[in-house]
């Protein structure tokens, strides 16, 4: 009989034991992936806080990208037409962390400067040696740059995009414009002006709309640009204005910057000499010292007789005239000679305390109106001031102004009187036009029409006649103060018009500062040599885009101006 065979299934208990250790098993396999996950998802989330707390405060990118990295969006700026002065742009940058370029150094600064030529190789390769952990190599960059940088394939080379201000038209109207900061706040001029508007999200959709014609400011500005170079002068300033609205529809100031990199201008193309510089402004003042003393009796009009002698001795001075008369003259050819002898008679007349109430009332006493911030406040005797200041401001010395100012002045007087404050705004709906105050009366406004149109067609001012536009208007020539003494050498040129003279509608005011003799003006430094010509090309340019048609057979009514008016030797060649 065979023996019995061992039991192929192990005993019940065996079996209850392998199982348990199966469930064990299976437990802590269970603990320890889940502990796996617990941790990979925690990795995941320090990771992700790491890069939201690096873009947001890390000094991946230093101080400067800190300060660009939520900058917000701003509104644009448009002209009176529409054209685009200041828009947010979605723009290239180009960086660098030095910390994190794996290549030869050497060779990668060599690349970018040839790419990027505004810095030499050894500038390159001591900014990639630096140990500092980021650089910006270009801001606003081209694609075509983009993608050859891109192309270098260096790790430590960072392409990204930022908000950015651009201004297209570069430095047409820079500093009516001004630029922004690093902060993308408004650092000067509109952009600072109206920084709550346009920076506010409520607004976006709505631009802001100035009252400047590009049209008109860059032919302003080329004309004004052109005659400061052809007469190396230091500076230059010009306006032109609607009489009607106090609308400026071009303001320059040379030399310029460009707002796109404002950090490259100089603090000489920075200043703005259109609204923040004060400027004796020399004969241009003569008309209002006239004005004043028609709305006040002293002169009953253009045919008042005045005795203008070679010289004329005054409170312990003696005041000149550049050509004088030597007899009897009118007060219509004191007006078109632009005689100081026969405007101080006329001011002394007029009193201190009547021609400071005067020169109030035309704003000449407080600092310039306007929205921008940078506006300058006019000089004055103060203390000094006395009868023989009183008659030095009636010819223009002895009292400075910003040119915006002697444009409004002249807006005021050829607007039947009436003083509307200058605005950098468009008149429309949103900004209704000013109603205005009345500084002299509707007849002495119409009475100074002849007479300055006078002054351009047979005095002072001929350069500045535009055939068929009916230009009237003042030179000034006035000694610039150096070291305390007024200089027999060194001017500031000006000349403050308006047209059409028949139905005032354009103040234009320009300005050259230290302008040179040349071989064409034969050694003159005057107004009517080097300031007047500007006046008639840029009228010449600008009166067709304003609507205003040449017309020959138009005119003043010079009938009231010259029976009163001799002919004789006087000419141009003074201011």
């Amino acid at each position: 009989m065979n023996a019995p065979q061992p039991a192929l299934v192990a005993p019940r208990p065996e079996r209850l034991r392998l199982v348990g250790q199966r469930r064990q098993m299976l437990a802590v396999m269970h603990q320890r992936l889940m502990f796996g996950m617990v941790v990979y998802g925690g990795l995941i989330a320090l990771i992700a806080l790491r890069i939201l707390y690096l873009a947001a405060f890390g000094d991946h990118a230093g101080r400067k990208e800190e300060l660009t990295a939520f900058i917000p969006e701003r509104g644009d700026i448009l002209d009176r037409d529409g054209q685009p002065l200041a828009r947010t742009i979605d723009a290239w940058t180009v960086a660098v962390h030095p910390t994190k370029v794996i290549g030869d150094k050497l060779e990668l600064a060599r690349k970018l400067a040839q790419l990027m030529p505004e810095r030499t190789t050894e500038q390159y390769f001591a900014m990639l040696r630096s140990g500092k952990s980021f650089f910006y190599l270009r801001r606003r960059a081209s694609p075509e740059l983009v993608e050859a940088v891109n192309a270098i394939g260096e790790p430590g080379l960072a392409l990204d995009r930022e908000a950015d201000r651009l201004y297209p038209q570069t430095s047409l109207a820079a500093h009516v414009l001004g630029f922004t900061n690093i902060d993308g706040r408004g650092g000067a001029g509109v952009e600072r002006a109206f920084d709550d508007y346009l920076s506010d999200p409520a607004s976006r959709g709505k631009p802001l709309v100035l009252s400047i014609s590009s049209r008109v400011q860059q032919a302003l500005q080329a004309e004004l640009g052109e005659a400061m170079n052809h007469f190396s002068a230091i500076g230059a300033a010009g306006v032109v204005m609607d009489v009607r609205t106090g609308e400026i529809l071009a303001m320059t100031s040379l030399p310029a910057f460009n707002p796109n990199v404002p950090g490259q201008a100089t603090p000489e193309q920075m200043f703005n000499r259109a609204t923040l510089g004060v400027f004796e402004l020399g004969s241009t003042f003569k008309p209002f010292t006239l004005a004043m003393a028609m709305d006040s009796g002293v002169v009953s009009g253009p045919g008042q007789i005045y005795n203008c002698p070679d010289t004329l001795p005054a409170y312990g001075h003696v005041v000149h005239d550049t050509h004088p008369f030597g007899r009897q003259c009118s007060v219509a050819e004191i007006m078109m000679e632009s005689s100081n002898i026969g405007m101080a008679q006329m001011a002394d007349q007029l009193g201190k305390e009547r021609q400071k109430a005067w020169l109030k009332k035309m704003g000449f006493l407080d600092r310039v109106e306007i929205e921008i911030p940078e506006r300058g406040r006019p000089l004055t005797p103060g203390s000094r001031w006395g009868p023989f200041e009183t008659m030095t401001i009636g010819f223009g010395q002895g009292i400075a102004v910003a040119p915006l100012q002697l444009a409004m002045g002249y807006a005021t007087l050829f607007d039947n009187g009436i003083y509307h404050p200058p605005t950098i705004l468009k008149v429309g709906p949103d900004h209704p036009l000013h109603p205005g105050r009345r500084v002299f009366s509707a007849d002495t406004s119409y009475r100074m029409r002849a007479l300055l149109r006078l002054v351009v067609m047979k005095g002072t001012g001929r350069k500045a006649d535009a055939p068929g536009y009916r230009v009237g208007g003042k030179t000034g020539t006035a000694q610039k103060i150096i070291n305390g003494r007024y200089s027999q050498s060194i001017n500031i040129t000006s000349f403050a018009g308006v047209f059409p003279m028949d139905d005032p509608r354009y103040v234009i005011v320009v300005m050259l500062d230290e302008p040179k003799a040349t071989k064409e003006t034969y050694g003159f430094t005057t107004a009517g040599w080097n300031v007047a010509p500007v006046v008639s090309r840029t009228i010449s340019r600008i009166a067709p885009m304003l609507g205003v048609a040449p017309n020959m057979h138009r005119e003043p009514n010079l009938s009231e101006v010259l029976p009163f008016v001799q002919e004789d030797k006087h000419s141009a060649k003074k201011d």
